[in-house]
């Protein structure tokens, strides 16, 4: 092909390339800012933080910055916006119960330390939506106002201390015949074999965990092999009420519940890879109506891409 002939045929190009933006200008989804009905309340330095953070994406006051507006962008941010508004509506936040509204403040604060939130890419384009230390500590701080302490009474505890005594002595005798979860996982009765590798403290709903790993996380963690973790890894969160007692000592209280996350690329691929269950109560009651429960997990989980969806880094990971 002659030189001219490239040089027409490239302009061409271009120019039907700007024809197709042009036109796709006009392809717009609709991202209306419905009105706020029941707004969290909160002191002003909190919401300060919440509205420079998380608004954009988290309530119906999204506000676009001109490089959010063009096509393609504007799909991308229409497609986000709906999906956060689903998983938490800060302009809706009253109307929820006040255990579910500590839950998900819980939650917010949990993603922003472990830097999920804001997301990476939207942070680079909105440098203002960076939460910082000191930042961090209000929030924390307004969490912790939302759980006045609580004292166990005598009772409480020795009830707590016979149902471990109980379970302990039982073995897995309590495991035998437990229904699998609603998609089809089954209980992994073997976890108290397994090893611990962390625990967390749920300050919203008084809950102690301790999280425990198979073989395989044990072995992946001593080859620093976490990230993405590999099919077959498998932990168990065991949770108990917190109980403090007269004295201020805290301990483990009622069991609460068993939930399971176990790898497997390919088999649990439309739930970030993993499979989600979760047993209630010493009966060990599968939790959900139905499979679509494991929804409730992945929109926890999937802002945590960066550690391929899990919360809590094992101990041995930070050294």
């Amino acid at each position: 092909m002659e030189p001219g002939s490239r040089i027409k045929l490239f302009w061409r190009a271009v120019l039907l390339l700007a024809i197709v933006i042009c036109c796709a200008q006009f392809i717009r989804p609709a991202l209306p800012n419905p009105p706020v009905t029941a707004d969290l309340q909160a002191p002003d330095d909190v919401k300060s933080v919440l509205k420079t953070s998380c608004y954009n994406c988290h309530s119906n006051e999204t506000k676009l910055s001109w490089f959010d507006r063009p096509v393609p962008a504007i799909w991308l941010v229409s497609r986000d916006v709906k999906s956060a508004r689903a998983r938490l509506n800060f302009s809706d936040f009253g109307k929820l119960p006040p255990a579910q509204q500590k839950g998900f403040v819980f939650e917010a604060i949990s993603q922003i330390e472990l830097g999920a939130m804001p997301p990476t890419q939207y942070e680079r384009l909105h440098h203002e939506s960076a939460v910082t230390p000191e930042q961090l500590a209000t929030l924390k701080k307004y969490a912790l106002s939302l759980v006045p302490d609580k004292t166990a009474t005598a009772e409480e505890v020795k009830a707590a201390d016979d149902e471990y005594a109980h379970w302990i002595a039982s073995g897995n005798a309590a495991a035998t015949n437990v229904s699998p979860a609603p998609n089809g996982m089954a209980f992994l009765p073997d976890y108290k074999n397994w090893r611990a590798i962390s625990s967390t403290q749920r300050g919203d709903n008084y809950t102690l965990r301790q999280i425990l790993g198979n073989d395989i996380v044990i072995k992946a963690v001593a080859e620093n092999h976490i990230n993405p973790w590999p099919d077959g890894a498998a932990f168990a969160k065991l949770a108990w009420l917190e109980q403090t007692d007269e004295k201020g000592m805290v301990k483990t209280g009622k069991f609460v519940q068993v939930e399971f996350m176990v790898r497997d690329s390919q088999k649990y691929a439309t739930t970030l890879g993993w499979g989600f269950a979760r047993w209630r109560g010493t009966d060990l009651k599968p939790y959900g109506k139905d499979a679509n429960f494991a929804g409730e997990c992945v929109g926890c989980h999937r802002p945590l891409v960066n550690s391929n969806y899990v919360f809590t880094q094992p101990l041995g990971a930070q050294r």
